[in-house]
């Protein structure tokens, strides 16, 4: 079935970014065959959808998340130590994979109908997370997190390898899932076993690695007191700093980090939104970016950020690099679309086939309605997507020629089971939360 999407002001992210108006796309199977401006081809049998001037561009690339974490949103946030006083006793105790399926469909509903159509993950019990990723027809870099905390599904480094193990065999050949490894960050699993990941990444060329790297204070301390260097450093040492790591956060790094990620090839998930929440700064992004590092724009976990809406990171993404030049001009509004697709897609090393919207590429994209009046006028679309758009304005997804969702409505998941599971979750948290209250 050929399917012509038309009268569409055509976004297709590539190379310099153009505003095609009147423009069309043609989708044959999973794959864009065409696309152009003015009167399309004539097709017959084909099906043809009008889009009436709303915008057409590229599925938004979510680079980093914990996408089973939304049953933690807004727990604890006045608390100053939320983290061992709810967080991880709450882990320990209800994370299963049930309790994981849950939180993952909720999340993957929300980035559905916020236009998100490619998300990476780190977190526990990642088959599951990719069983949810595969029913929901997103596509995911999806990564079993290996850590020294007393997670809920390994007590040893040795049964995280075999949950590697089993997500790969799982979803090795998966035309949308992507298995990956993720060790949790440099301190929560040190330099051994940071070597072993990395041996791990040699035997398995096509198994990404992901992991928090130089996001906090005590990380740096870390670092230094037992290494006597950077946490960037660290990951060097263990040999880990290699081509396509995908790197989160990245707020803790000097300019000798960025010149040895650079000359690596590693790629950045930046979560402004999450880092600015928790205050601990601003990462330099225009600098990792003229170094020639890939950066997309990712939302983190939703307990850190509290939402899964890329356009709610957009501001925050450019605005504080505005404040860092004490300029209107660094981190201009084209940058931020272009990091929230095709960047990102390079981030997550997927943009040969997604990222952009060109021939050959996958089908993945999105619909978006401006008529709304706080979108209007419109004298920089570019702008108005990063600065006043909202994640309800996407009207349509789309995945590998598939639709997600029509006119707001998920098409994938049944909407109301998923908000039930999900707030059933929830309610086991409140009731634990008031127990450790009434105890302290």
């Amino acid at each position: 079935m050929t399917l012509l999407l038309t009268n569409a002001l055509l976004l297709p992210c590539t190379a310099d970014m153009p505003v095609v108006e009147n423009g069309w796309v043609q989708v044959d199977g999973e794959t864009i065959t065409a696309t152009g401006a003015g009167v399309p081809p004539h097709i017959p049998g084909a099906e043809t959808v009008d889009f009436g001037g709303d915008v057409l561009m590229p599925g938004m690339v979510n680079p980093h998340c914990h996408m089973a974490m939304t049953f933690f949103r807004g727990l604890g946030e006045d608390v100053d130590d939320r983290l061992f006083r709810y967080m991880l006793p709450l882990e320990r105790k209800f994370v299963t994979p049930q309790a994981v399926r849950a939180g993952s469909a909720h999340a993957a509903l929300e980035m559905i109908m916020g236009g998100v159509t490619t998300v990476a993950d780190m977190y526990y019990y990642e088959t599951e997370v990719a069983a949810v990723v595969d029913e929901a027809g997103m596509r995911g870099v999806l990564g079993q997190t290996l850590a020294d905390f007393d997670p809920p599904d390994h007590k040893s480094f040795d049964e995280g390898f075999a949950l590697v193990d089993k997500l790969v065999e799982a979803y090795g050949d998966h035309p949308r899932v992507t298995p990956s490894i993720a060790p949790h960050a440099p301190y929560s699993t040190g330099i051994e076993v940071m070597r072993r990941v990395a041996r791990f990444a040699e035997d398995h060329p096509g198994v990404p690695v992901q992991m928090h790297v130089a996001e906090t204070d005590q990380e740096v301390e870390w670092a230094r007191t037992n290494f006597g260097c950077t946490p960037v450093e660290t990951v060097e040492k263990a040999g880990l700093l290699r081509k396509g790591l995908i790197c989160a956060h990245c707020m803790q790094v000097s300019e000798s980090d960025i010149d040895k990620m650079a000359h690596a090839g590693v790629c950045v998930a930046h979560n402004a939104r999450s880092n600015g929440k928790a205050g601990r700064g601003i990462a330099p992004v225009e600098t990792m970016r003229r170094a020639g590092i890939p950066v997309g724009i990712a939302t983190d976990g939703a307990m850190s950020g509290n939402t899964l809406d890329l356009f709610a990171q957009f501001g925050p993404v450019s605005m504080f690099q505005k404040i860092l030049g004490h300029s209107r001009k660094p981190m201009q509004a084209v940058e931020v679309i272009r990091m929230a697709t095709a960047e990102g897609a390079k981030v997550l090393g997927l943009d040969a086939t997604i990222g952009s919207l060109e021939a050959g590429k996958q089908a993945d994209l999105i619909r978006i309605d401006l008529s709304a009046p706080r979108c209007q006028p419109i004298y920089d679309i570019y702008s108005t997507l990063v600065f006043t758009a909202m994640a309800g304005d996407v009207r349509d997804t789309m995945v590998a020629g598939k639709w997600l969702m029509r006119e707001r409505e998920v098409v994938t998941l049944e909407r109301k089971k998923v908000m039930r599971d999900a707030l059933q979750v929830a309610s086991t948290f409140k009731a634990e939360m008031a127990r450790i209250d009434a105890g302290a």
